[in-house]
């Protein structure tokens, strides 16, 4: 099953279930994938979904940060619940040990040892921001390469 589906059948499940903030958090992701599909007149794949949906994951976390300096813990408990739901149809994010492997791998595939070197890093690890993110793949391969 695709995330597209996915996010249709959830949809229902929360409309059938009376949960009132994860359907209106679906038909906001699902308004974004729209948007971009009409713009584009495309039909979306899970690729281009999970693209979206990172983007909607960064807003969240920036909005978090936002909120948080001006004191607004209302604000940031419904931001974080939002993210929860978004992070729902994102594959699975490495952990620490894990990301450090896999950047040690692009590291050795390169044959790069200076943080000279960083930014062909970053290129080759593009493909793991989908399950990372790109500041904490800078930290850890900053961190190898010191």
């Amino acid at each position: 099953m695709n995330i597209k589906d996915r996010l249709k059948a959830d949809l229902k499940t929360a409309m059938i279930s009376n949960d009132v903030f994860k359907r209106d958090t679906i038909r906001l992701i699902n308004s974004a994938l729209k948007q971009v599909e009409v713009d584009k007149r495309i039909e979306l794949n899970d690729d281009e979904v999970i693209s979206i949906l990172l983007s909607a994951k960064k807003q969240r976390l920036d909005s978090i940060e936002a909120y948080k300096k001006a004191n607004r813990n209302d604000l940031v408990k419904k931001e974080e619940e939002e993210l929860n739901i978004i992070l729902e149809y994102l594959p699975q994010q490495l952990n620490d040990d894990e990301l450090k492997i896999e950047i040690e791998n692009i590291i050795k595939s390169l044959g790069v040892n200076s943080i000279k070197d960083l930014g062909k890093v970053m290129t080759a690890a593009k493909p793991l921001q989908v399950r990372a993110d790109g500041s904490r793949i800078s930290k850890i391969a900053k961190e190898i390469l010191s």
